[in-house]
């Protein structure tokens, strides 16, 4: 696969991935209650580091036969769609995404971009986007490529999440949020766990 081909595949897959992913939703909670910018910041480390990690991975990944893989992917989705349905059952009773800043002193800089990078930094392990890119490294051995299209795609998701999630929550719930993407998940899981299977056969 030619270079910038692959590198348009690896975004177009990694960006998929990551819109129903957990931490996308946490990216645009945490969007909502503290300075955009900052949590941004905070994020796009953290997936940098991931995407670092993912792309060192990627010659281990060889060792695990595919239907491994799928089954990994198949329990993440799956898991994924339950921890959001679960969320979905509490946001009535969270407070609104501007409750945070009101009546309290803004939180520093260092304080935001520390709690953002945690947040996806235990977030992201394990996640089927690290999954991905570990596999396309391991398949097509061209890391820089590899690791710049996932990660710009990433950091765009992550984007979109935190600069526009006040104005989407304005408009549409969290709960709503939340049920689109467990849907979508658990769709995604039963592709994968049907792969997996077919593969065994």
């Amino acid at each position: 696969m030619h270079g910038w081909l692959l590198l348009v595949t690896v975004f177009a897959v990694t960006f998929v991935s990551e819109l129903p992913d957990k931490s996308l939703f946490a990216s645009l909670v945490l969007g909502t209650r503290y300075r955009p910018g900052y949590v941004w910041l905070g994020v796009a480390a953290a997936f940098a580091v991931h995407v670092a990690l993912s792309v060192g991975a990627g010659g281990l990944l060889t060792l695990a036969p595919i239907s491994v893989i799928d089954f990994v992917s198949a329990g993440l989705f799956l898991g994924g769609a339950v921890w959001m349905l679960r969320s979905a059952a509490h946001d009535e009773n969270e407070p609104g995404p501007d409750a945070a800043r009101m009546g309290a002193p803004a939180p520093s800089f260092l304080r935001v971009f520390a709690t953002s990078f945690t947040v996806v930094f235990i977030g992201e392990w394990g996640d089927v986007t690290q999954i991905t890119t570990a596999n396309f490294v391991a398949r097509y051995h061209d890391p820089l490529i590899i690791g710049a299209g996932a990660l710009a795609a990433l950091w765009g998701v992550s984007a979109l999440a935190v600069f526009g999630g006040s104005k989407l929550l304005e408009r549409v719930p969290m709960r709503w949020v939340r049920l689109v993407g467990a849907v979508a998940l658990t769709g995604l899981g039963i592709y994968s766990l049907i792969r997996a299977i077919t593969s065994l056969g």
